[in-house]
């Protein structure tokens, strides 16, 4: 657990391993100090859950306006970082979608970029603001994502088998939607149709999406060693083709540029306190 202050404290919390394929971790958050705690999300690629207690939580959208989070709400795939705010009294908890794993429980249905929607409005059913008030009864964060887990079974569909080779391809001399294609007897655009259905991304946005995941770890990297940035060899061991198309990345994923990027990183690894 992470504790940034007597007032505000935020963790991650793992998943027993029968959960893996269907969330990556849940994260929660509690502010109670005074202020409003302003935090940026950063891009997951990753469909989120998000549970509200307390005070009404904040979104910061696209368009520079701010959605209340009330009870629940879905947040489609997070191509792009944003702010969110936690008011006084404040508390969130966060289930992470893993892979294919929000198309198993909602099925072929359509998310707006960065748009929060009601879950209940997916299921034309209420099953998720009960599930709210049943998790509000529960003072232990522990205890709540234990509820969610059990919860969650019944409706849970089988992985499509198009989805599991899709996830467990390795090879990486390959192009996994023709190769995947060939052996099914498939078009490549079928594959590439049933990518998009399953994840909510295309194979080339999240290849682009690891590519400049690539980038950040060596940033971080750079920064927790107080070494001196070395562009060109980010450039060329991250397979980008020149340094424009770096910064093209940072901006459209976070809005800063990687120079920008590293003094933050540089910032919050500083010892000194």
């Amino acid at each position: 657990m992470a504790q940034n202050s007597e007032t505000y404290n935020n963790f991650r919390i793992a998943v027993p391993t029968e959960y893996k394929n269907v969330f990556s971790h849940f994260y929660f958050a509690e502010n109670q100090s005074n202020e409003t705690i302003t935090k940026t999300l950063l891009p997951s690629y990753q469909t989120i859950l998000i549970f509200n207690f307390g005070t009404k939580a904040l979104l910061n959208s696209e368009q520079n306006t701010q959605i209340e989070i009330d009870k629940c709400i879905i947040l489609g795939t997070i191509r792009k970082a944003f702010d969110y705010l936690l008011p006084p009294q404040s508390k969130i908890l966060v289930a992470n979608f893993e892979n294919d794993a929000f198309y198993r429980f909602f099925g072929n249905v359509s998310l707006a970029k960065n748009l929060p929607i009601n879950p209940d409005e997916l299921l034309n059913e209420n099953c998720f603001t009960s599930l709210w008030y049943e998790l509000n009864k529960i003072d232990n964060v522990d205890s709540q994502v234990n509820y969610i887990l059990e919860f969650c079974k019944p409706y849970l569909q089988p992985r499509d088998k198009i989805a599991e080779q899709l996830i467990n391809f390795t090879e990486q001399s390959l192009n996994p939607i023709k190769a995947i294609a060939s052996d099914n007897n498939q078009t490549a655009r079928n594959i590439q149709i049933k990518q998009k259905q399953y994840f909510g991304y295309s194979a080339k946005e999240i290849n682009r999406y690891q590519r400049f995941l690539k980038a950040i770890k060596y940033i971080e990297n750079i920064a927790s060693k107080a070494s001196k940035e070395d562009w060109f060899s980010i450039i060329n061991d991250c397979g980008y083709y020149d340094q424009s198309q770096l910064i093209n990345d940072f901006k459209y994923y976070l809005n800063l540029s990687p120079t920008k990027y590293l003094k933050f990183q540089q910032d919050i690894c500083s010892p000194v306190n």
